[in-house]
């Protein structure tokens, strides 16, 4: 996995993919439902999946398609999840998906020490990704060592 690019990078935006519990999709399948909507290819940059594993998107070299007047110097980072079965945003993230994300976001800021990590719903109108990144970036020592 690639962790550095080219482009000036500020801001890591963390999502979720809106999907029901039951649904353990991938960067693949967020893919197809991008190019559903006329994209080329997945606005994210990385996918974590329910059991952690990190699914590579977008190349980092290619500004992603994330975050409205964000994307520019930003990465994307998408959970798989966040929709319970009546509808409503729930943060239903796996310990291996706390723990992956974790452990990406301290990469990634190894790589540019100056990144702000921020929720979508911090720069929307948005729930997504349905949790409080702020109080959460305060819990990634011990999510990775779960």
């Amino acid at each position: 996995m690639i962790l550095t690019t080219d482009r000036y990078i500020d801001t890591i935006i963390i999502h979720c993919s809106d999907t029901y519990p039951h649904m353990d999709v991938g960067a693949k399948e967020i893919t197809e439902w991008h190019q559903d909507r006329g994209w080329s290819t997945i606005g994210y940059h990385f996918v974590i999946k329910k059991d952690g594993t990190i699914e590579t998107g977008s190349n980092l070299d290619i500004q992603g398609a994330h975050c409205f007047g964000y994307n520019t110097n930003s990465i994307g980072i998408c959970w798989v999840g966040g929709k319970s079965m009546n509808n409503t945003p729930v943060d239903d993230r796996t310990k291996a998906q706390k723990k992956a994300l974790a452990a990406l976001c301290v990469n990634l800021q190894a790589e540019y020490p100056n990144v702000q990590i921020k929720g979508h719903n911090e720069l929307s109108n948005k729930s997504c990704p349905n949790f409080n990144v702020e109080k959460d970036i305060e819990n990634f020592d011990m999510y990775l060592f779960f």
